[in-house]
């Protein structure tokens, strides 16, 4: 069995009872960074052996995988923060489960655009989720134009090396589009900001981003 466990997108104390159980049940665990995993692990004395599984061995790594589950081993896939499959390499491995007939569990938890969604106050019955832009400027500024015609709440996921770059675009394709950028989400410096793309520019030259954002507008 694949068992798909969603883990706390940063405060350690927001992983529920099931998955716990399940880290601790299943013969193996497969995980972005084995380091960041062994953090939660040792927080709840998890012993599960950990492997690796990662974007660019997720090939070879998910055959081995496979093997294990084929000889009816049980492997646990986490990211190394909250829901696998989305934007990480797990949706390979979970695409192979299927096409093999492995059962598959999904134990529910976080995840970040939710998070962001709920706080953000924007309307939350449509919205449409990005992940994350292109780097390249014009590249962004292109599919910023085609996001800004969507009739419903647009989301992506930003870091802090480019959240000034992308305000910046989005100051030039749609100026007085209220933007919502939050950040640092269930840590304890989380915040979360509103204002046009000016707005959150000013904000930012006097407070230095850090960490992942999330941007709705």
């Amino acid at each position: 069995m694949l068992s798909i466990v969603c883990t706390p997108i940063g405060n350690l104390k927001d992983i529920t009872l099931r998955a716990i159980e399940t880290l601790q049940s299943v013969d193996m665990i497969a995980c972005e960074d084995t380091r960041h995993t062994k953090i939660l692990l040792d927080q709840y004395n998890i012993k599960t052996p950990t492997t690796s599984f990662f974007q660019h061995n997720r090939f070879t790594k998910a055959d081995v995988l496979l093997k294990l589950m084929q000889e009816g081993k049980n492997v646990a896939l986490v990211s190394d923060a909250g829901t696998p499959g989305i934007l990480d390499p797990g949706y390979n491995l979970i695409n192979l489960a299927i096409t093999h007939a492995i059962p598959i569990v999904f134990i529910p938890g976080p995840t970040a655009f939710v998070h962001a969604l709920v706080v953000s106050g924007k309307p939350a019955h449509q919205f449409y989720f990005q992940g994350f832009l292109p780097p390249r400027s014009q590249a962004r500024r292109n599919r910023l134009e085609a996001l800004k015609k969507l009739e419903c709440t647009v989301i992506f996921y930003e870091s802090c090396h480019r959240i000034v770059s992308t305000l910046e675009d989005l100051q030039v394709v749609c100026p007085d589009k209220e933007v919502v950028c939050a950040r640092e989400l269930t840590k304890k410096f989380e915040e979360v900001v509103r204002g046009t793309p000016a707005m959150l520019l000013a904000h930012f030259a006097q407070n230095r981003p850090r960490g992942e954002f999330v941007l709705l507008f």
